[in-house]
């Protein structure tokens, strides 16, 4: 059966010479990511006034102060113009503290969590300081980085992994970023650019790498010039002993973000940005842009889709993975989603993802309408499928057993999530959501069961019912 669960309520489109932009406005409409002057692509010369500028006045006698433009803030993502940087110290230059978040809500030591180590900040990280004393202390000549930086100050641990680099860093770092791009009374987007480096001060050079081998590539999809910079750029600037000084930077902490209140209801990093007023459609420029440069295309592929052709459910196969399903309840579901298939409601795929290359995944993704599969990394490739009235994700759980990871992950990308208890199924409408998490045993086991016949009858619902 499937149960509307009665919820406690909760609330680039191309390469560019001098950067990447990605268009954020006019989401109903469909240019080709190829063109630069449909794609957003803003050419020097008419993108206006730089945003970036950093005016340093003529007698040095003061260094400007810093600011987080439009409010660009939530727990553990915060956006800042003119932050300082000095022998490992992050600071602002303020004359009214009061201004800005506690440090609490900027960052936390940049130590792995939950092994027993004092997390919280001091001055030592970031310090706040008045622009009487800005040149005593930082002198009046910083060495200046332009354009938009993103520093995740944290350790390695949580880094290395697909889901938690694009599902929590850059998807909750994206919506706080689309925040700046908000214009008029309506809520539309306008252009921004992608970030001309990520800067990662604690890990060490080239480990910043999931061992799947994702995040690089799709971060090259993304802008295809950015930069990647490890502690030896950290080290460097200790060793010059000058002050640094980036015009727009994002700082990204993973203990910050988890101390919001939201984190106790969602338990993910990104639970404070979903009360930011981001409009749906945010990640669609991000997801064009990289599967613009990873497929070619993508529009008249999406005009295939118009023109006839049959849904896409994809069921991503955990078989050889230690958290399965039973081989009985595998065979049961392939073969529910294959009737359903020669009843002509849909094509159905079953890939086997780490048999495949990274393009042929992100590629399967792109044409998916529903993805089905059991809680686990694959199901991450939903920030590729596009949200469409049908679009849907069907996560097997153990019975009993619920996270957010990819239910939260739906909720941003405008696809429907489904958890699914053999032959239960959990869904929660908009503004409402689960109670809590539980891990009950066998949740990462081999033993989870499914009854194929209740995912084909939610498949055969959203089909039908959306059509």
């Amino acid at each position: 059966m499937v149960i509307v669960a009665r919820p406690r309520h909760v609330l680039f489109a191309a390469l560019a010479t001098a950067g990447c932009f990605i268009l954020l406005s006019s989401f109903s409409s469909t240019p080709s990511v190829l063109s630069p002057s449909e794609a957003g692509v803003i050419p020097p010369e008419i993108s206006g006034p730089n945003p970036y500028a950093y005016d340093l006045p003529h007698d040095h006698s003061q260094i400007p102060s810093t600011r987080i433009p439009g409010g660009a803030h939530s727990y553990g993502y915060s956006i800042f113009d003119n932050l300082y940087l000095r022998n490992g110290t992050f600071y602002v230059v303020t004359a009214d503290r009061s201004r800005f978040p506690s440090l609490d809500a900027l960052l936390a030591v940049p130590l792995d969590r939950g092994v027993g180590f004092d997390l919280t900040a001091n001055d030592s990280h970031l310090a706040f300081i008045d622009p009487s004393r800005a040149v005593e202390i930082l002198g009046d000549s910083p060495i200046r980085l332009d354009e938009l930086t993103v520093v995740i100050y944290d350790s390695r641990q949580f880094i290395t992994h697909y889901y938690h680099w694009f599902g929590e860093i850059i998807l909750g770092f994206w919506r706080v970023y689309s925040l700046l791009g908000i214009t008029g009374m309506d809520g539309q987007l306008a252009s921004l650019p992608f970030p001309k480096r990520f800067f990662l001060p604690f890990v060490e050079p080239g480990r910043w790498r999931d061992p799947a081998g994702i995040d690089g590539p799709l971060m090259r999809a993304a802008c295809p010039t950015v930069s990647i910079e490890t502690s030896g750029l950290w080290n460097d600037f200790i060793l010059l002993d000058q002050t640094v000084v980036f015009t727009r930077a994002a700082l990204v902490s993973r203990e910050a973000a988890h101390r919001h209140s939201l984190s106790g209801r969602w338990f993910k990093m990104i639970a404070s940005t979903m009360e930011l007023p981001v409009p749906e459609g945010f990640w669609e420029p991000l997801r064009k842009t990289v599967l613009g440069n990873f497929l070619g295309n993508v529009e008249s592929r999406n005009s295939d889709h118009d023109a006839g052709r049959k849904p896409v459910v994809t069921y991503v196969s955990r078989q050889s993975a230690g958290r399965r399903l039973t081989t009985e309840a595998h065979e049961g579901l392939v073969d529910a989603l294959k009737q359903l298939e020669e009843e002509g409601l849909c094509d159905v795929r079953i890939p086997v993802m780490e048999h495949m290359t990274l393009k042929e995944q992100i590629e399967l993704a792109s044409s998916t309408t529903i993805m089905v599969g059991v809680h686990g990394n694959g199901l991450t490739h939903q920030l590729w499928m596009p949200s469409s009235a049908q679009s849907t994700v069907i996560e097997i759980l153990i019975p009993g057993g619920y996270v957010y990871d990819y239910e939260i992950l739906a909720r941003n990308m405008g696809h429907q999530h489904y958890a699914v208890w053999n032959d239960t199924a959990l869904t929660y409408p908009k503004g409402t959501t689960h109670e809590g998490i539980t891990y009950p045993d066998g949740f990462q086991g081999s033993e989870i069961p499914v009854h194929g016949p209740t995912v084909a009858k939610i498949i055969r619902n959203r089909l039908s019912n959306a059509a």
